[in-house]
């Protein structure tokens, strides 16, 4: 039981504190509300397992072996960043109709995973301290990654559409999807600042 429950703690630490797929969420919940966003959250929650079920079945050694795949990932996650972020600072700042075509998707949301540093860290780490080479933990750890991710992630689109709620102005949308965008961009900094 001890087990699971710090199984359970770490993932809800890494889901829930702030990273690229969490300011995503927020956004996407704030500029087109929560349903819309659950399609972004369902992605990047499946990505992140599949990314997690990845590295505990041997994906790091590979990454060990060939230092160059990881630069690759690298630059990749931070051009994706970038992508995201000259996006936000270009929205207008207007409330959208809340139509799921326009907002980030169950796409958008898998390979914000597979790009986003956050993940990578935190699929090592917890393969590292919870699973070695023991294939039933990791299918719990990935079992309670599924549940716990998906519900934190729905948070940040909740308090996204919590704030749409209270009608903020064009202006200061346009402030926070700036402010937003700087975040990503010192994402992507780090990411290539690390390498």
């Amino acid at each position: 039981m001890t087990l699971i429950l710090s199984m359970a703690a770490f993932a809800l630490v890494a889901s829930l504190s702030p990273g690229p797929v969490n300011l995503v969420g927020f956004n996407t919940g704030l500029v087109h509300g929560w349903r819309p966003a659950l399609w972004h959250v369902a992605g990047a929650t499946l990505g992140f397992v599949v990314l997690l079920l990845a590295v505990g079945l041997g994906l790091h050694q590979i990454l060990a072996a060939w230092p160059a795949l990881l630069w690759i990932l690298r630059v990749a996650g931070a051009l994706f960043l970038l992508y995201l972020a000259w996006k936000l600072a270009r929205a207008a700042g207007d409330l959208g109709s809340g139509a799921v075509a326009a907002c980030p998707g169950f796409r958008d949301g898998a390979l914000l995973q597979w790009l986003n540093p956050k993940a990578w860290l935190a699929a090592a780490a917890g393969v590292a301290l919870f699973v070695g080479e023991d294939r039933g933990r990791l299918m719990l750890f990935a079992g309670l990654y599924l549940v716990i991710c998906f519900a934190s992630l729905a948070c940040w689109a909740v308090a996204g559409q919590w704030l749409r709620g209270h009608s903020p102005s064009a202006a200061r949308l346009r402030l926070l999807n700036r402010a937003l965008a700087a975040l990503l961009v010192l994402c992507a900094a780090s990411l290539l600042w690390e390498g």
